[in-house]
C-alpha cells in the first residue's frame, strides 16, 4: 500500500495501464505538459511522450468521435472531458455511435473507451461547471458508469475501465481529488459492478456513491452517537449495479436512504429505490427515503451553494 490522494491514485491507474499496454493512449483539452485542468495528468507527457498523451482541440465531439474510432481500430484511449458539464456537446458520439456500435455489428467490433470527466459543486463553479448528471448515462444501453468514492477505488476502477472491452463513463468529483488514503501498488483492478460495504451496521442501509460517500459515512458516525447502527454501501459502479448487494443489506437492515448530489427528479437513487420496490418490498419495514440536491441550477454565492448541497 502507497498514501496516494484520490487524483494521485487516478493517474497511477493510468499510469500502470499505459506501460502495461502500448495501445492505451491519453487524450483531451490540456492534458499534456500542462497536466489536466486540476492536474490529474501530470508527469504523464513527460513518462509517455507526445503520441500517447495529446492536447486536443477545444471540441467535445472531436475528443470523443475520435476516441470512438481509434477504440474500433484496436486502441484504448482515455478521453478526458474538462467538466462533464460538457457532456451535451458531445452525446451524439457517446449515445448514438459509441454505446451501439458493437450492438449493431453483432459483436465483430468493440468500443474499448474510456471517457474520464470531473463533475459536483462545493468549488464556487456555478451552474455550468459544477453538475452532477450521471443519470443521463445509465440512461444509455451500452455504456458502463463508474464513480468512485475513495483513492483505491479510483485506481482500481479505472485499471477495469480501461480493460474493460465497451465503452465507460469514469466520472470523478473535483471535492474528492485531494482526499488521501491507502491504495495498492502496480496493478490493482477493482471489478466494475461490484458493489462495497464501506461501513458495517444493521439498523438501516445508507446508499450513497462519490463525494456523497464520505459524507454518509460522517453520518453514520453521528448515527452511533444516538445508538443507531447505519450500513454504508457504495455501489462504486452505478451501471453495471450490484443490486444483489443492496437487496441484500436492505434484508438485513430494513430500512433504505440514498443519498446522490444529482438533483432528486430523475437522479440515479429513483432506479435504486424502484429496484429494491420491485424486488425487495417485503424487507422494508418504512419507505424508502432519498436525500439529494434539490431542482435548481448549482448557485455561485458560496452560502446558497452550501445550501444546495446535501449536508
Amino acid at each position: 500500500m502507497k498514501q496516494m490522494t484520490y487524483a494521485e491514485a487516478i493517474r497511477d491507474g493510468m499510469r500502470v495501464a499505459m506501460q502495461n499496454d502500448p495501445n492505451v493512449y491519453l487524450q483531451g483539452e490540456d492534458v499534456a505538459q500542462f497536466g489536466g485542468c486540476f492536474g490529474v495528468t501530470a508527469g504523464l507527457y513527460d513518462e509517455f511522450g507526445p503520441k500517447r498523451v495529446m492536447n486536443t482541440p477545444i471540441s467535445e465531439a472531436v475528443i470523443v468521435g475520435s476516441a470512438v474510432g481509434a477504440a474500433l481500430t484496436g486502441l484504448r484511449p482515455i478521453a478526458e472531458i474538462m467538466f462533464v458539464d460538457f457532456m451535451g456537446c458531445c452525446m451524439d458520439e457517446l449515445f448514438n455511435q459509441a454505446a451501439k456500435l458493437r450492438y449493431m455489428n453483432g459483436g465483430k467490433c468493440q468500443v474499448p473507451m474510456v471517457l474520464r470527466t470531473p463533475c459536483g459543486a462545493g468549488q464556487g463553479a456555478a451552474a455550468q461547471h459544477s453538475q452532477s448528471v450521471e443519470s443521463w448515462f445509465t440512461h444509455i444501453p451500452g455504456v458502463k458508469t463508474v464513480m468512485p468514492s475513495t483513492p483505491a477505488d479510483a485506481k482500481g476502477l479505472m485499471m477495469a475501465a480501461i480493460k474493460d472491452n465497451n465503452p465507460v463513463m469514469y466520472i470523478e468529483h473535483k471535492q474528492l481529488l485531494t482526499v488521501p488514503g491507502d491504495v495498492p501498488e502496480g496493478e490493482y483492478v477493482v471489478p466494475l459492478g461490484k458493489a462495497d460495504i464501506k461501513r458495517q451496521g444493521s439498523d438501516i442501509t445508507i446508499v450513497a456513491w462519490s463525494w456523497m460517500l464520505q459524507k454518509a459515512l460522517a453520518a453514520a458516525e453521528e448515527l452511533a452517537k444516538k445508538g443507531i447502527n447505519a450500513e454504508v454501501l457504495d455501489p462504486r459502479t452505478l451501471i453495471p449495479l450490484d443490486k444483489d448487494a443492496i437487496l441484500k443489506s436492505v434484508a438485513k437492515t430494513g430500512k433504505l436512504l440514498i443519498v446522490h448530489e444529482e438533483v432528486k427528479t430523475s437522479g440515479f437513487g429513483g432506479e435504486i429505490a424502484s429496484i429494491v420496490g420491485e424486488e425487495g418490498f417485503d424487507y422494508l419495514d418504512a419507505p424508502i427515503k432519498r436525500l439529494a440536491s434539490p431542482d435548481t441550477p448549482i448557485p455561485f454565492a458560496p452560502v446558497l451553494e452550501n445550501a444546495f448541497i446535501p449536508s
